[in-house]
């Protein structure tokens, strides 16, 4: 019977019939303030139990039950109950609710798309790809499957509640400004010597407690040598793309919402740097990105060769439009807040470092070691997300994958 057709009287009376034998059930079962709903709380896993494990966990949010980890360190002891060895079989639970991924890099796009492929939110560690077509294959399935993602750096979020950032976002979003001259340098904490890669490594034996051919996944399938592995990873292109992937995307979030292009892409690269080793990343001088609006995004690593020394930092204020265009970008609504993931994931709407953002976010450091390993100036059509005339580096944009594994 449904409580249209049920009279307050005979609701009532029934309460008062049933309350001798019901149990009282405790405040926090039923949530409210200060209390947390079951259907409030959320069964997660971590897939990848490294360094930045824990740290990426906790960007899930408080009222998170941690049940399972996944690690390809963890084949002796794997029970596939609580602790796993493959991601695949973490996926298979249905109590599981969201992931939080925290693997090498070459890891993050297969992960987050087959987490999402099984209605899984995501929470990912940066840099959020290895290469360029990935992004594109996240951001379909984010869309296809219409789950939560998010990147776990949060620069874009301090940007969108400083005033200067927001005018600066109106200014260059209002299609006013005729010629942008604006550059945005970022200088040094790349950490390109600490994650230079090693050459000539000598194959070692695989520890028992690892999965090497799992650890490798999709990349090329190379001897076992302990500096691949445990943030020594970072130099070595199968795996990631040096200091630069490392730290760029906490560097570059949020200057791409300040300056707009958190939907677009540079359309001219040009990178100084020593010559490129085909296996590990080796050192740089400084990465200058060109944008269609003439905007300039400068990185300059500070630990190799001549310093960069062509544009000085120049921002973009309102003194670059006319009079009357300043009214009009004063009188432009701020954007709608950045929300978290946890909001997104209570509210089912986009996380605010979603997938299309924080991918040109990382098409930017792909674009700068492309740049560096091909050793000349590159164009990008930032539409059809490829470089233009120059088969070589268009190459790195999407790069094979070793089977089974593919987008």
């Amino acid at each position: 019977m449904g409580t249209d057709n049920l009279s307050r009287r005979a609701f009532l009376t029934g309460v008062a019939a049933t309350a001798a034998t019901v149990t009282i059930v405790p405040r926090h079962c039923l949530g409210g303030p200060g209390q947390t709903a079951p259907s409030d709380t959320f069964g997660a896993a971590l897939i990848g139990c490294g360094g930045r494990g824990g740290g990426t966990f906790g960007g899930l949010g408080p009222n998170v039950k941690r049940l399972a980890d996944c690690d390809v360190k963890f084949l002796d002891k794997a029970d596939n109950k609580k602790v796993y060895s493959d991601f695949r079989r973490v996926l298979e639970r249905k109590d599981i609710d969201m992931v939080a991924i925290a693997t090498p890099p070459h890891w993050h796009a297969l992960i987050s798309i087959a987490a999402m492929q099984a209605g899984k939110d995501v929470l990912c560690e940066k840099p959020m790809t290895r290469f360029i077509a990935e992004g594109r294959a996240v951001i379909e399935a984010e869309k296809r499957y219409g789950r939560v993602y998010q990147i776990g750096t949060y620069g874009r979020f301090g940007a969108s509640h400083d005033r200067n950032s927001i005018l600066t976002r109106k200014i260059i979003k209002s299609g006013l400004l005729k010629q942008c001259k604006g550059v945005h340098f970022k200088r040094g904490d790349f950490k390109v010597k600490e994650w230079s890669g090693k050459v000539n490594l000598q194959p070692q034996p695989i520890p028992k407690n690892l999965d090497w051919d799992m650890y490798c996944g999709p990349s090329p399938f190379k001897p076992y040598n302990v500096d691949r592995t445990g943030g020594r990873h970072r130099g070595y292109w199968d795996y990631e793309g040096g200091g630069l992937a490392d730290m760029g995307q906490h560097h570059w979030e949020g200057p791409c919402w300040t300056y707009g292009k958190d939907e677009t892409s540079p359309v001219e690269i040009e990178a100084y740097g020593a010559p490129a080793h085909p296996e590990a990343c080796g050192m740089w001088g400084w990465v200058e990105h060109r944008f269609a609006d003439g905007m300039t995004f400068v990185f300059a690593s500070g630990e190799w060769g001549e310093p960069y020394n062509r544009l000085q930092q120049r921002g973009v204020t309102l003194e670059d439009l006319d009079p009357d265009d300043r009214k009009k970008v004063l009188a432009m609504p701020d954007d709608p807040p950045l929300i978290s993931f946890e909001e997104a994931v209570k509210t089912r709407k986009p996380a605010g470092g979603s997938s299309w953002t924080s991918h040109r976010t990382a098409t930017l450091l792909h674009l700068s070691n492309i740049a560096i390993r091909i050793g000349r100036k590159l164009r990008y059509d930032p539409d059809k997300q490829e470089i233009v005339g120059d088969e070589e580096a268009n190459r790195l944009v999407n790069q094979p994958m070793r089977a089974p594994w593919h987008l």
